[in-house]
């Protein structure tokens, strides 16, 4: 196959790509050049650093290499949407989203428009072929670094279009290939940053788009116990950098609700008592199935990438919009999140969360 690697600078799509050689496949290497912190620096972006220790390994494998420049699509299709959401109050999943309209959106599009059979990256997914022509998502072999949560909304004709050459290796597997086949970024570090954008916090990426809208900072009763530095900063079930000190008891405030009308941040305690904290059902949008939309019945759901998933019924309303029930109430429920669904290890797909139901 002829096939465009993702090389984002780091060790897993660096073996990815030389797994796909060692195959004997035609493979090229391309990095996504999606932002690179033109008009305001924003924390860590080193962007620069990335392009050239993918251009290193492409060299060291011996296959052409490209930068490939999505600046203006990633603006439109991950950014806005996640400073949007940010302002209405809530909490988008960029890396969901990038992998929807970006690799396996554009990216995809222009591999296939350049004559590529299929784009190859470092998710640690596996693909399976089944023999009515159709494929599944399922969950990597190294159950600590499964990435399927992030794959949820791919749909078919994405998915005929994508590889994961890592995902059936556990993480030190990965390693010791890395320096099987001489990687020079063998033993560089994993990033923990935004999609494609580097070791930038949040928080530091919103305050440099969004203005501070200071507000007041609440519990239950309504006493006033601090001001906030905007509500688009914090998002429901965050437990550090909210700016209260804990009670007498030692116990930690979290944050249980956003009050955007009013520009408040409520507050509470840690406990499946706590009101607004724990939530057993829930509407979701923008529903989207990987493959054959499952029939009634009982599903696993994953409310967050951390989070196990566990049993729910998914109930689908025929608009693109359903119900989630919960076996269990689940913590910090938050509109805007993705809700993945599976089928044991087989990724069926996901949601975004638009309302929750508190009892």
């Amino acid at each position: 196959m002829r096939i465009l690697a993702a090389m984002s600078g780091g060790v897993d799509s660096s073996v990815a790509a030389a797994l796909l050689l060692r195959e004997g496949h035609d493979v090229v290497g391309a990095y996504m050049k999606n932002w690179i912190n033109e008009e305001k620096i924003i924390g860590d972006c080193p962007w620069q650093e990335d392009v050239e220790d993918a251009r290193a390994v492409a060299e060291h494998l011996g296959i052409e290499f490209r930068v490939v420049n999505l600046m203006d699509e990633y603006r439109e299709r991950v950014v806005n949407y996640l400073l949007e959401g940010y302002q209405a109050g809530i909490t988008p999943n960029p890396d969901v989203m990038c992998n929807r309209e970006m690799k396996f959106g554009v990216f995809l599009d222009y591999a296939r428009a350049e004559g590529f059979e299929a784009v190859a990256t470092g998710h640690y997914a596996r693909r399976r072929d089944n023999g009515n022509g159709s494929a599944d998502i399922l969950c990597g072999v190294d159950t600590g670094k499964n990435q399927t949560y992030f794959l949820a909304l791919l749909r078919q004709n994405q998915l005929m279009g994508a590889l994961f050459p890592v995902g059936d290796l556990l993480k030190p597997e990965l390693r010791e290939l890395a320096r099987g086949f001489g990687l020079p970024n063998s033993e560089k570090k994993d990033s923990q940053g935004i999609c494609f954008i580097g070791q930038v916090k949040m928080s530091d990426f919103l305050r440099a788009f969004v203005p501070d809208n200071p507000g007041r900072i609440i519990d239950l009763k309504g006493n006033v116990l601090g001001e906030h530095r905007g509500l688009h900063l914090y998002t429901l079930g965050q437990r550090r950098g909210i700016g209260v000190p804990s009670n007498a008891y030692r116990e930690a405030y979290v944050v249980i609700a956003k009050r955007g009308e009013e520009n408040e941040l409520v507050v509470g305690f840690e406990s499946e008592d706590t009101p607004l904290l724990y939530a057993s059902s829930a509407t979701v949008g923008d529903i989207s199935f990987v493959n054959a939309q499952p029939g009634a019945g009982m599903i696993l759901a994953q409310p967050r990438y951390r989070t196990p998933a566990v049993a729910a019924e998914l109930t689908v309303d025929g608009g693109g919009g359903g119900q989630v029930l919960f076996d269990k109430p689940q913590r910090a429920l938050t509109p805007g999140q993705i809700c993945a669904f599976y089928d044991g290890e087989v990724l069926l797909g996901g949601a975004v969360f638009t309302d929750i139901h508190h009892q």
